[in-house]
């Protein structure tokens, strides 16, 4: 990592990359897969001295880690994933992308492959200004969290954090730890299902490991 050492950790970052960061052990190996301009990953090695490693499909993303010193390379999630080394990370990170790829189920399993624990974040659909809007206006709703029109939004796999959660358990994947949250940062648990989170969250942070894995501590805190 040759982020400046000078630097300090960034506090204008998403509210669901802050609750990612939370959950990372300090000096921990870190890849962060669509990881966009590198906010996560400089934050991370600030914060939290960890040695991080990107993948970004847009090449404007990729100049901008480049140029604030971050080891980041162009890729795309579904295709790339296989060329890395299993369990070559304590932690792989994708947020807010997994609801864009084009095999969500296949993506999952290799982010588990490639890690050791892995920490997503994805936005609810099922929240209730979605539900409220699509019931009201009979069209695809924009919302704070989810604001761009049908035609122009690059998500193809529209999620619940209860469809999440139900997901994991089918592939039998240990959820460790859950978080949901609403745009300004306030939490819910997330219990059983979700049922009330999937209701009242706008947005949805886990921490995932294989069920071979959950012998050992679990880092971070719900």
């Amino acid at each position: 990592m040759t982020s400046d050492p000078n630097s300090t950790p960034s506090s204008d970052i998403r509210i669901d990359l802050l609750l990612i960061a939370d959950l990372i052990e300090p000096g921990s190996r870190v890849l962060d897969v669509g990881c966009g301009d590198g906010s996560l990953l400089h934050h991370l090695a600030q914060a939290k001295k960890a040695d991080g490693r990107g993948i970004e499909l847009s090449q404007a993303g990729v100049n901008a880690c480049v140029a604030h010193g971050l080891s980041v390379v162009q890729g795309d999630a579904d295709t790339d994933l296989v060329n890395y080394p299993t369990a070559a990370f304590d932690y792989v990170v994708l947020s807010q992308t997994l609801q864009q790829v084009r095999h969500p189920r296949d993506v999952l399993c290799e982010l588990l492959r490639i890690g050791r624990r892995v920490v997503i974040s994805i936005p609810n659909f099922g929240h209730w200004k979605v539900r409220w809007k699509l019931a009201l206006t009979g069209r695809m709703p924009v919302t704070e969290a989810l604001n761009r029109q049908w035609y122009d939004t690059p998500n193809s796999h529209f999620c619940t954090i209860k469809d999440f959660v139900i997901l994991c358990a089918d592939l039998g994947i240990q959820i460790e730890r859950q978080n949901s949250t609403d745009m300004q940062g306030r939490r819910m648990p997330i219990v059983g299902a979700g049922s009330l989170a999937n209701l009242f969250s706008e947005q949805g942070v886990f921490l995932l490991s294989r069920p071979a894995d959950h012998s050992s501590t679990a880092p971070g805190a719900g």
